[in-house]
């Protein structure tokens, strides 16, 4: 498995021969060079996640992408007269197994409706299992090799990302959802993750770093 972190919440997946493409929101690098796709997953309908200015002309350059996405985004982006399924089961793609995990956003506040979440896990034989929850820290993936989580967010206190990262306690953790923070203030979250989460857990922050390849088992 190849992962690039593309900012914020996006995260390109290259695993048997497979190329996935997570979350492609406002907050990401730019994403019009990516090419060869297989598949765009979004968790989410929030800019953030889901893009509606960039997103038509990322599919239009990678023509064979299929979208599997939340049913809120599905609505987003027929609008934008893009063609998406709503994953309600596990899909292949290739040789990589999407399985949708999750249902309902976290709560923002009381006054903010709650929308559509569904974070996606993937598998592949001979590959380290992946799993990406989107805007939500209550859903069960089963046990995963590596683990996305949200390092900061306006609906999370730092105590629930590291309780997250406890309950899960994945071999390996990336930081995503990080597009607010400052240097300093990403230092600081990095270090709670790392002191305050699971000891079973190495943290690898994969910002600025390219692909990176990750191998099962190691």
């Amino acid at each position: 498995m190849r992962i690039t972190h593309l900012g914020h919440s996006c995260v390109l997946l290259e695993m048997a021969d497979t190329r996935l493409l997570v979350d492609p929101g406002t907050f990401a690098e730019d994403v019009a060079e990516v090419r060869d796709l297989d598949a765009v997953l979004v968790t989410h309908q929030h800019p953030d996640h889901l893009d509606p200015e960039r997103l038509p002309a990322l599919l239009a350059a990678n023509p064979g992408a299929r979208v599997l996405c939340d049913p809120g985004s599905a609505e987003v982006l027929s609008g934008l007269g893009v063609e998406a399924t709503v994953h309600d089961g596990p899909t292949r793609v290739g040789e990589v197994t999407v399985t949708p995990v999750g249902e309902v956003h976290a709560l923002i506040h009381d006054d903010v409706p709650r929308i559509p979440n569904v974070g996606v896990r993937l598998d592949a034989d001979g590959e380290p299992s992946f799993f990406h929850p989107g805007d939500a820290l209550d859903a069960d993936p089963g046990a995963v090799d590596v683990l996305a989580f949200p390092l900061q967010a306006p609906w999370q206190r730092s105590r629930e990302m590291t309780a997250f990262l406890r309950r899960l306690a994945a071999p390996r953790a990336v930081p995503i959802h990080d597009g607010l923070l400052q240097p300093r203030g990403r230092a600081l979250y990095l270090g709670q993750a790392e002191q305050l989460g699971s000891s079973d857990t190495e943290i690898l922050d994969l910002a600025g770093r390219g692909a990176v390849e990750l191998r099962a088992g190691e």
